[in-house]
């Protein structure tokens, strides 16, 4: 099996690492009334059920290959037999700020989407499926009548800490309008949380399937999808579509490695690609902007849905966590509240405002006293140290370029006074100040960046305008959101921004002038239940193509590729395309009934 590798950025410093997924779990598509026999084959030929959901199962076979499971399960009730591949949460991590324990704090990409300006109606039944580590109850931040959830094999309780990204996510979506804590896109909606990443942090592509079943179970409108990882994966993609074609919308991260690769599920047509920007409306360093088009030469193609669609905030996104999980700072100046992040040492410290310059040496003017300090020329462990060792109580260093500054004073640490960081802008206030109060503590809010912080934003603005229009589609709402995003970058839709910023109340204003239809499933596919999957490998640098197909009621198929019939079959469920060719290229399948216009819908593989 291909081992594949997802960024997981997760330093306040915005370090990447790559993990490589394990090489033996694997997804089986199998005839639903044969399923029982085919799982027992499974357990025989020494396989462990890990998931059990609609027309599929996967099942870990300890050091097999692909290729070895596929010749193991040689049974005509399979459909597909494919790689489960890894999903990751993404999100880069970043120093804590504010103090949102006693007043409701609205983060910055409220008002950027312009939540501010649309009313959520809480009556008119959106529910967000939030896939991620789970909702922790322990956070009251949240109308929890409203929420329920599901739990995938060996996750635990949805309602349990399982980290705090799927928590802090959940938060942006929906966190109740009170009067404490932060505000969501969509304070209050309905939600229900599924957990899908195991204690490692991560799940498998089958895991995102079988959620994709739950969700719909559970009723939901909207998928959110704060995670990815490489590789494309049918069952999964299938699923989505399945969620799409009747009526909802999923939206997923575009990636944190900052370059041109495509990640799924964001990658499929059927799920809405979100990159992150920062609050001054540019593209993060870190946000992936894979291109629309696939192919070469004569078979190039382009979708402008398997690329970025729209972007929303995602640096520096203050939201939920785990009750006490967080390090926050708060500062008053003069009785003020002004912006700072924890740096390190928890604490209090009150006093009067010492200018210590850069702190580059003692000095015993900032004895008893707060020190004010500027950025550079030595490190912030030494500044602290010296203002500490002049007899300093506290310290807050201003940054020397635009924004606040985060840092930390570094591992080997040995200050003990609270120490903070403050952004430029506030530096007059600052230094023009009498007195100023620091503080560092244990929070339930704390910040985060990442793609995995702009998806909810955008899936909380799609809740929220869909509340005002509820007889749209999905895809009403997401054509929506593409149509009256805010253009930046390159002129028109370009790979970073996609169409632009998501913004609310513009999307709601042209819903309004441009009224969409009765929510209603679109018709089957042509054929009825005819239906096909294809899954594209290499053998010796060479390309084939497994095909597989129900729903057929002729005795042969004939099946497509780019138009043309490649051969006509038995219909016997599966076919192996070997085409033979090496390097890369895209080819659309289609299996008809031999003969007629009854046909699957189009299915594509990419090399």
């Amino acid at each position: 099996m291909k081992k594949l590798t997802a960024s997981l950025i997760a330093a306040s410093i915005a370090t990447a690492f790559t993990a490589q997924a394990e090489n033996d779990r694997y997804i089986i598509q199998v005839d639903p009334s044969k399923k029982g026999v085919v799982k027992a084959l499974a357990k025989q030929m020494g396989g462990d059920i890990n998931v059990d959901s609609n027309g599929f199962f996967a099942a870990t076979f300890s050091g097999k290959s692909l290729e070895d499971v596929k010749g193991l399960l040689n049974n005509p009730h399979i459909t597909l037999i494919e790689e489960d591949q890894i999903r990751r949460p993404m999100a880069v991590y970043a120093d804590d700020a504010g103090d949102p324990m006693v007043t409701q704090i609205t983060p910055y990409g409220y008002y950027q989407a312009q939540a501010d300006q649309v009313a959520f109606d809480a009556n008119a039944g959106m529910k967000v499926c939030v896939i991620d580590s789970g909702l922790d109850s322990t956070n009251p931040d949240f109308v929890w009548s409203r929420i329920t959830g599901d739990n995938d094999s060996g996750t635990g309780n949805w309602y349990d800490n399982g980290g705090p990204h799927g928590t802090h996510v959940a938060g942006t979506i929906g966190a109740a309008d009170n009067s404490f804590g932060v505000i969501g896109m969509a304070p209050g909606v309905d939600m229900h949380i599924i957990k899908v990443f195991n204690a490692e942090g991560w799940g498998y592509s089958s895991d995102l399937a079988h959620a994709a079943n739950l969700c719909s179970a559970a009723g939901a409108n909207i998928i959110n999808m704060s995670l990815g990882g490489g590789g494309a994966n049918s069952t999964e993609e299938n699923a989505f579509k399945a969620f799409r074609d009747a009526c909802g919308l999923s939206l997923a991260a575009a990636g944190n490695d900052g370059n041109s690769v495509r990640s799924y599920p964001a990658g499929y047509n059927s799920v809405m690609m979100v990159g992150a920007v920062d609050a001054n409306n540019t593209v993060a360093d870190f946000s992936q902007y894979p291109t629309c088009t696939t192919g070469r030469g004569k078979r190039v193609t382009t979708d402008e849905q398997i690329c970025v669609e729209v972007s929303a905030g995602g640096v520096d996104t203050l939201s939920t966590y785990p009750a006490g999980t967080a390090t926050a700072s708060s500062m008053s100046v003069d009785g003020a509240f002004v912006a700072s992040s924890a740096m390190e040492n928890f604490g209090n410290a009150s006093g009067s405002v010492y200018y210590m310059g850069i702190a580059d040496s003692t000095d015993a003017g900032a004895a008893g006293k707060i020190c004010v300090i500027d950025r550079g020329t030595v490190s912030f462990f030494d500044k602290v140290n010296n203002c500490e060792a002049s007899g300093g109580i506290g310290a807050v260093i201003v940054n020397n370029e635009a924004g606040m500054l985060y840092g930390t004073l570094g591992d080997t640490n040995t200050t003990s006074i609270p120490a903070v960081g403050a952004a430029l802008e506030d530096r007059s206030q600052l230094l023009a100040a009498g007195n100023i109060d620091i503080s560092i503590a244990n929070n339930d809010y704390g910040f985060m960046s990442g793609t995995s912080m702009a998806t909810p934003t955008a899936a909380g603005i799609a809740a929220l305008v869909w509340s005002n229009h509820p007889n749209c589609t999905g895809e009403d709402i997401r054509a929506a959101l593409k149509a009256t995003a805010q253009d930046q970058g390159a002129a028109g839709r370009d790979d970073f921004y996609g169409h632009g910023i998501v913004k609310a109340a513009d999307a709601n204003a042209y819903l309004t002038a441009n009224a969409c239809g009765d929510v209603t499933p679109p018709p089957p596919p042509p054929g009825g239940d005819l239906t096909a999957s294809a899954s594209g490998y290499k053998v010796k640098g060479k390309q084939r193509v497994d095909l597989s197909w129900s729903g057929a009621g002729s005795s042969d198929v004939d099946i497509y590729r780019n138009g043309a019939v490649i051969v006509t079959t038995a219909n016997d469920g599966a076919y192996t395309d070997d085409i033979g060719a090496k390097g890369g290229a895209t080819y659309d399948y289609q299996v008809c009934e031999a003969g007629t216009s009854t046909c699957s819908t189009t299915v594509t593989v990419v090399f």
